[in-house]
C-alpha cells in the first residue's frame, strides 16, 4: 500500500530492515522536500514487491546501459511524471537509492543517479565503475552520489 513520505516528520516505515534504516528515511525525505519544493508533487512510495514493474523498469535500465545488476534487495519504489520527466525511485535495503530521470520529450535529458546513505559502503557492485561526490543534508546527513546518462530508449 502507498503511503505520503513525511519530510517534516521522518520515519523509517518500510525501510526498517536496513541497517542504515534512520539514514535511508532521512534520504527518502529529502527527495520528498525536494518534490514538494520544486514541483509542489506530493512523493510517495510503494513496497517494492506491491511495484514490481517499477523495479524492473528501473534495473532493465541498469542492465541494459551498464550491464549492472544490484545485489541489495529493493525495499520500496515509486513513480511519477513531473514537468514532463517520468522519475522513478527504488529504494533498497543496503541504504542505496537508484533515481531515473527519464524526459518524455524526444531529445531530453535522461539520467540514472545513485544515492548512499550516510553510513553505508558503496555496493560493490558500484564501487569500481562510479566516482560519488558529497553532499550535506540537514534531513539525510553526508549523501553521496553518482549518475549516468541513459543513451538508449526505454
Amino acid at each position: 500500500m502507498a503511503h505520503t513520505v513525511d519530510f517534516v516528520t521522518v520515519s523509517t516505515a518500510g525501510l526498517e530492515s536496513s541497517p542504515v534504516a534512520d539514514a535511508l528515511a532521512g534520504l527518502r525525505a529529502n527527495e520528498a522536500r525536494y518534490f514538494r519544493t520544486k514541483y509542489d508533487h506530493v512523493f510517495t512510495t510503494s513496497p517494492a514487491d506491491e511495484v514490481p514493474e517499477i523495479v524492473d523498469w528501473v534495473h532493465g535500465i541498469l542492465d541494459d546501459e551498464r550491464d549492472l545488476e544490484i545485489a541489495s534487495r529493493p525495499l520500496e519504489a515509486t513513480e511519477f511524471v513531473v514537468d514532463g520527466i517520468r522519475m522513478a525511485y527504488v529504494f533498497y535495503e543496503s541504504g542505496l537509492s537508484i533515481n531515473v530521470m527519464y524526459t518524455l520529450e524526444e531529445g531530453g535529458k535522461r539520467a540514472v543517479g545513485f544515492k548512499l546513505s550516510d553510513g553505508m559502503e558503496v555496493p560493490e557492485e558500484l564501487a569500481s565503475r562510479f566516482r560519488f561526490a558529497r553532499q550535506r543534508s540537514k534531513l539525510a546527513g553526508t549523501i553521496r552520489g553518482s549518475f549516468f546518462v541513459i543513451k538508449h530508449e526505454h
